[in-house]
């Protein structure tokens, strides 16, 4: 299946997971796993949240920023990638001036 995220009607999602700001994400959802493209601007945040059910892949395509991996700040550059497991915690934030735009994939286990 191919998926045309940069052409998908996107979400805005205010304070996503208690985060500043807004996250902007086109997403497909299958029932069990999520395939998204998210930008956030400058200075949005996701807030730090655990993965009870699933883990999450993260690929930066552009923009700057740290990724909170269970505690430790991590700073993230296009070509990164970070991953938390099921049963960890993160945040993600853009600290950088122009968007930060990633991949993500988030698989239910």
């Amino acid at each position: 299946m191919v998926y045309d995220l940069i052409n998908e009607t996107p979400e805005v999602l205010p304070h996503f997971k208690g985060g500043e700001g807004e996250f902007i994400a086109a997403i497909h959802f299958d029932g069990l796993n999520k395939i998204l493209r998210g930008t956030l601007p400058p200075g949005a945040t996701i807030g730090r949240h655990t993965h009870e059910n699933d883990s999450e892949i993260i690929y930066i395509l552009s923009g700057h920023g740290p990724v909170d991996d269970d505690g430790t700040l991590c700073p993230l550059k296009p070509g990164d990638c970070t991953y938390c497991p099921k049963g960890h915690a993160h945040s993600l934030m853009n600290t950088g001036e122009e968007d930060l735009v990633f991949f993500a994939v988030v698989p239910v286990q």
